[in-house]
C-alpha cells in the first residue's frame, strides 16, 4: 500500500466531523491492506509510531523536511516502516549521521504533502479526529465482527494494531486468542473527571471513594517467585521498582495481577511531586542509590486475576474485597464507600490537606474496564486556575489547519518581562479558535517557522492541575495539564499573574 493512500485518508477524515464518515473512510483503507501492512497503518492513522523511541529530534527534521519532494508517490508503508525499524535499531558511534542520512533519504522519495504527513507524524501532530474508539470500530466494521469484540480484544492485548491484523485477516476466531495472560500487561481502565464529589455521587449512587495518587500507574503480575512489572504504557519497568517485586512477593497468592501506583513519600507520609517520583523511571538508573535516596510505595487498588481465576469481569465490590483479603491495608490507598455527599466531601478535604491531587469514585456495580475511559470511574481533582498572558501560538494542523492554535504561555515578571511556562492547545472551541487566530494576528510580530509571535498583551484564564520542575524553560517550572478557561478582556498584561505566585504554589 502506497504511504499517500494513508495520507489521503487521514485528511480526508480530518475534514469530517461525522463519527460514521470517519469509521466507513477508514474501514474502507484498512479492507485494502495487507496483513504485513495492518499494523503499521493502523499506527499511522492514529498518529502513532510502532517504533518506540527513533532518536529524532525537530531540529533534525527541520533540516530534512528541507529537501526538494519527489513529483509522484513511491513510497509504500513497508518502505516508511523500514527505515523507522532502522531509525530505532540505531546506536553508537555514526548513529546520528545514520539517523539524519536515511531519514533525508526518506523526505526525499517523498510527495510534498507525505513529507508534511511524516512530519507531523514523528513529531506526534496528526489530529484528524482517528482516536483508538474510532479505530476500534473501523477494524470491525472492516472485518465483519462485532465491535465489541474488538474493543475487548484490545483492552487485553494493549495492542489495537496486533488484533486488527488478526480480525482482518482470521475474523472473529482470530480474536479468541486473546484473553487475560500472566505478564502480558491489558490496558489500564481510565477515568472521566468530575466537577466536584457531590456531582459523583449523584451520578454514581452509592460508590467507593478512594485517595487519588500522583504516582507512576502500575501493573503487577505474579507467577510463583517472578514478578514483573509493567507502566501506565505497558512497557516493562520491573528493573525500576525492586520494592514493588517484593511488596508482590511477599503475597500470599502464588499468581495475581495487581492495578496500582507507585508513589514517592515524604518522611511525614506526604506524597512528593510527580516529577520527584518519576526519577525512579528514568533512562539511565543506579537503581540501588536511588532506591536508598528516594523509596517507592506501592499503593495497589484493583485486581484482575488471582489464583487462576480472572476477574475482570466481576464487580468492582466483589473484586475490592478480594485484594482486601490478600494485600495489607498499608498497601491499599485509603477508601470509604458511601452515598452521602457530605461524608464523600470531609473524605475529599481530608486527602487534599494531605497533599494528594483528589479522590477516585468508583462504581461498585463495575467491571474492570480495561482501556475504557468510562462513566464508571470518576477523578475529582483539585484544579488550579491562572491569568497568564499570550506570547506565540503555533499554527495546527488537521481540523485546525489555518488556526493558531498551541498557545504559547507566560506569567508576568515584576523585574520586566514575562516567564513562559509551558503551552496548551486544549480548551479551545471552534468559535474560540477562530476569534484567538484573528487577535493574534493582529498581535503579531514575528514569524519562525509554524511559530507566530505576538504582541504580550492577551490574557488567558489557564487550568492545570498541577506544577513541576522543568529545564526547559527560564522559570524553572512547567504547567501540568493546562487548558484554555477563557480570555480576561477585562485585564491587562500588567494584571497578570507574577511569576512569585506561581512559584508559591509550587511544592518541591
Amino acid at each position: 500500500m502506497l504511504l499517500q493512500r494513508i495520507v489521503t485518508t487521514s485528511s480526508e477524515v480530518a475534514k469530517t466531523s461525522s463519527r460514521l464518515a470517519k469509521i466507513e473512510r477508514l474501514g474502507e483503507l484498512l479492507r485494502g491492506a495487507g496483513a504485513f501492512e495492518i499494523e503499521t497503518a493502523i499506527a499511522f492513522l492514529t498518529g502513532t509510531l510502532r517504533q518506540t523511541k527513533i532518536g529524532v529530534g525537530y531540529s533534525l527534521l527541520q533540516r530534512v523536511s528541507s529537501a526538494a519532494a519527489a513529483k509522484e508517490s513511491t513510497l509504500t508503508l513497508a518502505d516508511v516502516d523500514a527505515v523507522l525499524v532502522r531509525l530505532e535499531g540505531a546506536s553508537g558511534k555514526g548513529s546520528a549521521k545514520l539517523r539524519a542520512t536515511a531519514l533525508r533519504e526518506l523526505f526525499e522519495r517523498a510527495t510534498q504533502d507525505e513529507q508534511e504527513f511524516l512530519f507531523r507524524l514523528i513529531t506526534g501532530e496528526v489530529r484528524q479526529g482517528a482516536l483508538e474508539g474510532i479505530m476500534i470500530e473501523a477494524v470491525a466494521r472492516a472485518a465483519g465482527v462485532e465491535a465489541a469484540r474488538v474493543r475487548r480484544a484490545t483492552m487485553l492485548a494493549g495492542d489495537l494494531g496486533l488484533v486488527a491484523r488478526a480480525a482482518l485477516t482470521d475474523g472473529a476466531t482470530g480474536l479468541d486468542q486473546f484473553a487475560i495472560q500472566l505478564f502480558r500487561p491489558v490496558q489500564p481502565m481510565l477515568a472521566q473527571t468530575a466537577e466536584d464529589v457531590s456531582l459523583a455521587i449523584a451520578q454514581l449512587g452509592r460508590a467507593a471513594l478512594e485517595i487519588k495518587l500522583d504516582g507512576a500507574r502500575i501493573q503487577a503480575h505474579r507467577s510463583g517467585t517472578e514478578v514483573r512489572v509493567f507502566s501506565r504504557l505497558l512497557n516493562d519497568v520491573t528493573q525500576a521498582v525492586p520494592e514493588v517485586v517484593d511488596a508482590v512477593r511477599r503475597l500470599a497468592v502464588p499468581d495475581v495481577i495487581l492495578d496500582g501506583e507507585a508513589i514517592a513519600l515524604r518522611a511525614d507520609g506526604s506524597p512528593l511531586p510527580f516529577q520527584t517520583t518519576m526519577r525512579r523511571f528514568g533512562r539511565k538508573l543506579d537503581v540501588d542509590t536511588l532506591r536508598s535516596e528516594l523509596p517507592l510505595v506501592p499503593f495497589f487498588f484493583d485486581i484482575l486475576y488471582a489464583g487462576g481465576r480472572t476477574l475482570i469481569d466481576e464487580s468492582y465490590e466483589r473484586r475490592a474485597a478480594i485484594l482486601a483479603d490478600l494485600v495489607p491495608e498499608s498497601e491499599r490507598p485509603a477508601r470509604l464507600v458511601t452515598a452521602v455527599a457530605n461524608e464523600a466531601q470531609a473524605f475529599y478535604d481530608r486527602a487534599i490537606a494531605a497533599g494528594h491531587e483528589g479522590v477516585m469514585a468508583k462504581s461498585l456495580d463495575a467491571p474492570y474496564e480495561a482501556g475504557s475511559r468510562g462513566s464508571a470511574w470518576l477523578k475529582i481533582k483539585a484544579v488550579h486556575t491562572l491569568d497568564l498572558v499570550v506570547l506565540a501560538a503555533e499554527w495546527g494542523h488537521g481540523r485546525r489547519q489555518g488556526k493558531l492554535s498551541n498557545l504559547h504561555l507566560g506569567a508576568r515578571d515584576p523585574a520586566g518581562g514575562f516567564v513562559m511556562l509551558g503551552k496548551t492547545f486544549k480548551g479551545l472551541t471552534d468559535e474560540l479558535l477562530e476569534w484567538q487566530t484573528r487577535r493574534l494576528l493582529e498581535l503579531a510580530t514575528e514569524r519562525e517557522g509554524h511559530i507566530v509571535w505576538v504582541r504580550p498583551e492577551l490574557v488567558v484564564e489557564i487550568a492545570f492541575n498541577g506544577l513541576q520542575a522543568s529545564p526547559h524553560y527560564p522559570g524553572g517550572l512547567a504547567l501540568r495539564f493546562a487548558r484554555v478557561v477563557r480570555y480576561r478582556l477585562d485585564k491587562t498584561a500588567e494584571q497578570a499573574d507574577t511569576i512569585e505566585t506561581v512559584r508559591a504554589l509550587h511544592r518541591p
